[in-house]
């Protein structure tokens, strides 16, 4: 029979190993949003790049994934330390899940902006609060009306929904 210590035990060392799976891995996929450059050569030897996707949408997003690691990093560090009471790390494990539940939603809402509208977006989840940052050289009312109705109808809850135009 497994007693509690055992369990927590278990429990803990998943976490932290899919945590740690998916912190190696996460590079990978900031490498795959880069390999979109393309090099080409001229005949006298320069070398131009073209980049396929903003340079501002990629910093926003190592922006928000450096403050996320951080912040999971200090759970982690909860999780593991042994002066750490019970109801504390449960609390710790509870928001590690909140923040890949964040991660995963703001994904997906990229993905719908993309296919629905067409559009490069960076989203940001923050609570109640909704950042849809979008690479279009004019602003748009309907574009910005119909992203926000997007956003919403992923919600049960009135969310706060923020949508701001960059230029590419």
């Amino acid at each position: 029979m497994i007693n509690k210590q055992n369990l927590w035990f278990l429990t803990l060392f998943s976490l932290i190993l899919v945590l740690s799976v998916y912190y190696i891995t996460m590079p990978n996929d900031l490498l795959v949003n880069n390999a979109n450059e393309k090099v080409t050569t001229k005949s006298n030897k320069k070398t131009d790049t073209t980049i396929e996707q903003t340079n501002s949408l990629v910093a926003m997003r190592v922006s928000l994934e450096e403050e996320r690691q951080e912040k999971m990093t200090s759970l982690q560090e909860k999780l593991t330390d042994e002066k750490t009471t019970t109801e504390e790390k449960n609390d710790a494990y509870e928001q590690l899940k909140y923040l890949n539940q964040l991660q995963g939603e703001e994904e997906k809402l990229e993905k719908q902006i993309k296919q629905q509208q067409k559009l490069d977006s960076f989203v940001k989840i923050d609570d109640k609060n909704i950042e849809v940052v979008v690479i279009k050289d004019k602003h748009d009312n309907t574009i910005a009306n119909n992203i926000m109705r997007l956003v919403q109808s992923n919600y049960k809850d009135k969310m706060y929904i923020t949508v701001t135009f960059k230029k590419s």
